[in-house]
């Protein structure tokens, strides 16, 4: 099956198709028992449609024209009992198809979140936020929509078109020739209509990114906006990208609509015909009335399933488009790979850090540490200094391990960080940083983040060692205030000092303060440092900051020079 998928699909790399088509199928396999079920169903249906015609036959064959009033009424009774129970199993059908659809989209959006979840913040920066946000919503329900939707489909249309056909030759094999002429016709049309349908199908899917990405990026910089007076520029922009994706929208409209009106005209000439020719026999006495209509009905039935499953060739090529895009942030590697056996840190861990002749550098760009060798001792108070640009948060994430070195190694109590769990790692170590994320709730929930388990007293503690008090007593509801989204509510200063209060109720091993208290004044920074100094007296706190104040009284200095990581005191350097 994967295979034929593949080869549906002309001058694409069936590899990396056939990669795709398995690891789509690794979210449908798990259902295989709903979809046996739903496909019994389908089969049921299929018979009770295909009945409806016959039953129609016999009652103007059998009653109308037999005059036979009991089977008349028979017939009508028959046909409302079967109506009744196919309504009932459509609704059975539609409830059970939701739930597999519903189970088979989560699946997939879950597993490429948690994909994401792995990914550096290098990926973040080159991509658009709002393509990425595309591409899980929009090209994921399509796949999902392929994957079960079109599958049922097929199986209905298969059974309906076998049905419809034995039913046809049954009623007359010399008419149900028609069908071998209406077949090769719709092939060579759709096989004609399915690159324009895949390119414009592509163009679509990016025009919906453009408007995701540009709202997704001007949304939250409306006070910005407002501020330099550029609302019409930003409306005007909104403008052109809804013309274009309207305009690419009206194309594949068009596109679509002559891809199925040629089979649709194609299909009503055939029937057309039959009507003539069986017409014909019925007013000669060679034929009845009933079987007429019933075969019209069932030539109907051949040639919707045939377009069915003509169109599901066409249905891959679209597909292919949103799988393509998806499996393109699948196949995104994270920056580090985890340990086939990760290490583990000691509950009394120390904290001291070595850089031990580490490399790293940005693809295409100079080395920000070139064989850097350094020790920062447990317990001790680090400033990182450096001109701006230099790479000074970059070494951070580099002890946060979002990156891994390309050279050499960074240990902390002697453990390579290699050979720790991501997760192992950044629960010892905190960072608390000039770009502060704050969500959607209640000032106590952002605080409480980073430690879920903690108890209300904990996080008031917390609040009132980062000198949030005031805040509190401001907010309306206190702690349990809304902060709204992306805490807007709050000044620069105030998010700054949440964030800190998210640390310190962390109790992490390692403090990490990159810019942290750039946004409030020097007295309130002079108390909050204070306070991180008494609350975690004994532990490494690393300072990076371009105020002297910040950085006065630290027990060493680091500074990032010329990819050396240089320390004041030459005896903590390691050859």
């Amino acid at each position: 099956m994967i295979r034929w998928l593949s080869a549906a699909i002309d001058g694409q790399d069936r590899g990396r198709l056939e990669e795709a088509f398995r690891w789509l199928y690794t979210f449908v396999k798990p259902q295989t028992k709903a979809i046996i079920g739903l496909m019994l169903l389908s089969v049921v249906a299929s018979a009770l449609v295909l009945l409806q015609p016959w039953l129609t036959k016999l009652l103007i064959d059998e009653g109308l024209l037999a005059k036979d009033y009991g089977m008349l009424v028979s017939m009508a009774i028959t046909m409302i009992f079967v109506g009744i129970f196919s309504t009932g199993l459509s609704g059975i059908n539609r409830y059970l198809h939701t739930r597999l659809s519903g189970r088979i989209l989560f699946a997939l959006r879950e597993h490429l979140y948690e994909h994401l979840q792995t990914l550096s913040p290098q990926f973040y920066g080159s991509r658009r936020i709002g393509d990425i946000l595309s591409r899980l919503d929009g090209d994921v329900s399509q796949i999902q929509r392929f994957a079960v939707d079109s599958m049922f489909s097929a199986l209905s249309s298969v059974l309906g078109l076998a049905g419809a056909l034995a039913l046809l030759i049954t009623l007359s094999w010399e008419l149900s020739l028609l069908v071998l002429v209406l077949i090769p016709l719709e092939v060579l049309w759709l096989r004609w209509m399915r690159r324009k349908v895949e390119r414009q199908t592509r163009i679509i899917r990016e025009r919906s990114a453009d408007l995701s990405s540009f709202l997704v990026e001007t949304l939250p910089a409306m006070k910005f906006i407002q501020a330099v007076s550029q609302e019409k520029r930003e409306s005007s922009k909104l403008h052109n990208l809804s013309n274009h994706y309207l305009t690419d929208l009206l194309k594949l409209q068009v596109t679509e609509f002559f891809t199925q009106a040629v089979p649709g005209t194609l299909t009503s000439l055939t029937r057309a015909t039959a009507f003539l020719i069986g017409g014909y026999w019925v007013i000669e006495g060679q034929w009845q009335l009933g079987s007429l209509i019933a075969f019209s009905t069932y030539l109907g039935m051949a040639t919707g399933p045939v377009q069915s499953l003509l169109g599901l060739y066409v249905a891959i090529q679209r597909m292919s488009v949103s799988l393509d895009r998806v499996m393109d942030l699948r196949r995104a590697e994270a920056d580090i790979a985890p340990p086939e056996t990760p290490a583990t840190l000691a509950d009394n861990m120390r904290g001291e850090i070595e850089f031990d002749r580490v490399s790293f550098a940005y693809p295409e760009r100079a080395h920000i540490l070139n064989q850097a060798s350094v020790v920062l001792p447990a317990g001790g108070t680090i400033a990182v200094t450096g001109p701006s640009g230099v790479g000074k948060s970059t070494v951070i994430d580099l002890l946060m391990r979002y990156y891994d070195p390309q050279q050499g190694r960074i240990l902390i109590d002697g453990i390579n960080l290699k050979q720790l769990a991501p997760m192992e790692l950044r629960k010892r170590v905190a960072l608390v940083s000039q770009d502060i994320t704050l969500f959607r709730g209640s000032l106590m929930e952002n605080i409480r983040y980073a430690a879920p388990s903690a108890t209300d007293a904990e996080v008031l503690a917390a609040a009132q060692q980062a000198q949030l008090t005031e805040l509190i007593d401001a907010l309306p509801m206190g702690l349990e205030t809304p902060l709204g989204e992306r805490g807007s509510q709050l000044s620069g200063g105030q998010k700054q000092r949440v964030a800190i209060a998210r640390a310190i109720l962390q109790h992490p091993v390692i403090l990490i303060l990159d810019e942290a208290t750039s946004a409030v004044d020097e007295a309130t920074e002079a108390e909050v440092i204070a306070n991180v100094n008494r609350v975690f007296a004994g532990k490494m706190r690393i300072l990076i900051s371009h105020r002297a104040s910040t950085l006065s009284g630290v027990d060493l200095r680091i500074e990032l020079k010329e990819g050396q990581l240089v320390a004041d005191n030459p005896e903590l350097e390691v050859e």
